[in-house]
């Protein structure tokens, strides 16, 4: 019943929420004197901070109706090239004749929509050709759509690389590194012709015993029917995906937030701070961050529940005993796929030596087509969103796919300075 008494809840705040949202608005009104108060701001900005951690965050749009390329504004528009039940494969289609390298950027499926991906998706966009994993909301998909997990997972990326053709370079954020290289393995197994020119694994499980975090050692502490008993809900008949199994992102959202409390409580402090003194930019900073960071969404019980036993607790793929629908997934057999490996070194989710594993069990590729970065004073957000991976974190990559081009069409990398790390 945990889904029913969350529904309950935010539906029983309902009405005070509503009466902060009005006062906030009237105290918020440049035609109420008492707006330019101290008092005045203060009523505000306590109505603002109610009305925000009550409220349920909705899916946000990403939000990119421009690039520049070649130093000229274009427009970009979100076309969804592929759609299936549980994801749509969007492109970020832009109006110039300029071609650049594909890059598919699969997002993570793991409670945070793909927009979090926002800041990755607005760097590439002047040098590449960009299309995103979106993946859906499984309390809005209908039983009759059928079951998802890790098994489906890996078969969405195999048809999304497939469709996108064999120049194509894949850009894996987090959780999905253990996938994307169970796809291109499979993909190099069965000399698929369209195995991707280069992969790029950020901050993701591969091998979650090179270094244990709090994340790694509450799963493998914990039964896998511990999971089933404690986390797995059945969205409430009310929604379209009613009496679906699902891990709710409800549930996801607070164990984020548990790790750094005190982080979170202290930035809702400034941002009432920040109202009181009127310091308009940086609260519209912190709304930004926190309408992102709260936006949830629930994922497929047969998914999260396959991850936790295959990625954390018997770490199948460093082990050699990972499988895709009975056939053996075999990473020694990528000889094609050009692959970089970075890290934050100040992740906490997904800790250093976790991402940079996949080297040792991509066994046959040359040296000459490996790359690895670890970034220095970032965590696990900095690693593919903010200055650091503009700035420094970027030009790597990019460097990384021109130099393992397999079109033809791009001159490799001209020696560049890169900020100091």
């Amino acid at each position: 019943m945990l889904y029913q008494l969350y529904d309950l809840q935010h539906a029983a705040w309902y009405p005070v929420r509503l009466m902060a949202e009005a006062t906030q608005t009237a105290f918020q009104n440049p035609f109420m004197p008492a707006s330019y108060t101290r008092i005045g701001r203060t009523i505000a900005a306590g109505a603002e901070l109610f009305e925000r951690t009550t409220r349920r965050f909705g899916k946000p749009e990403f939000g990119l109706p421009t690039t520049k390329v070649d130093g000229i504004e274009v427009a970009v528009r979100e076309v969804p090239v592929l759609r299936k039940p549980f994801c749509d494969l969007i492109h970020f289609e832009r109006d110039t004749d300029k071609v650049h390298p594909p890059v598919l950027v699969v997002a993570p499926m793991s409670g945070h929509h793909a927009t979090l991906l926002r800041g990755t998706v607005q760097a590439l966009l002047p040098e590449h050709d960009v299309y995103i994993t979106d993946w859906l909301d499984a309390r809005k998909i209908p039983l009759s759509r059928g079951k998802f997990d890790l098994d489906d997972y890996i078969s969405y990326l195999i048809e999304f690389m497939g469709h996108l053709g064999p120049h194509t370079h894949v850009m894996a954020v987090c959780q999905p590194t253990v996938p994307v290289l169970c796809a291109v393995s499979l993909m190099a197994q069965n000399e698929d012709p369209n195995q991707p020119a280069s992969m790029i694994l950020m901050g993701g499980p591969i091998d979650t015993t090179a270094a244990p975090t709090v994340v790694t050692e509450l799963a493998e502490n914990k039964p896998l029917s511990w999971f089933e008993r404690n986390v797995i809900q059945t969205v409430p008949a009310y929604y379209p995906g009613g009496l679906r199994q699902v891990y709710p992102g409800f549930i996801q959202l607070t164990g984020f937030m548990s790790m750094n409390l005190d982080r979170h409580v202290g930035e809702h402090v400034k941002l009432y701070q920040h109202l009181i003194q009127g310091d308009g930019d940086s609260a519209e900073q912190h709304r930004k961050f926190y309408d992102e960071y709260l936006s949830v969404m629930d994922l497929p019980a047969e998914f999260y529940l396959q991850t936790v036993e295959n990625v954390f607790q018997k770490h199948s793929l460093p082990k050699g005993t990972m499988q895709w629908q009975g056939q053996r997934v075999d990473p020694s057999a990528i000889r094609h796929t050009a692959m970089m490996t970075v890290e934050g070194e100040l992740d906490d989710i997904s800790a250093p030596g976790q991402t940079r594993a996949a080297h040792q069990i991509v066994s046959s590729l040359p040296a000459e087509k490996r790359g690895d970065h670890l970034q220095k004073g970032v965590g696990h957000y900095g690693i593919f969103n903010g200055r650091r991976w503009r700035e420094q974190i970027l030009p790597k990559v990019r460097d990384f796919m021109l130099t393992h081009d397999t079109s033809g069409r791009f001159a490799p990398p001209a020696p560049r300075q890169v900020a100091a790390e």
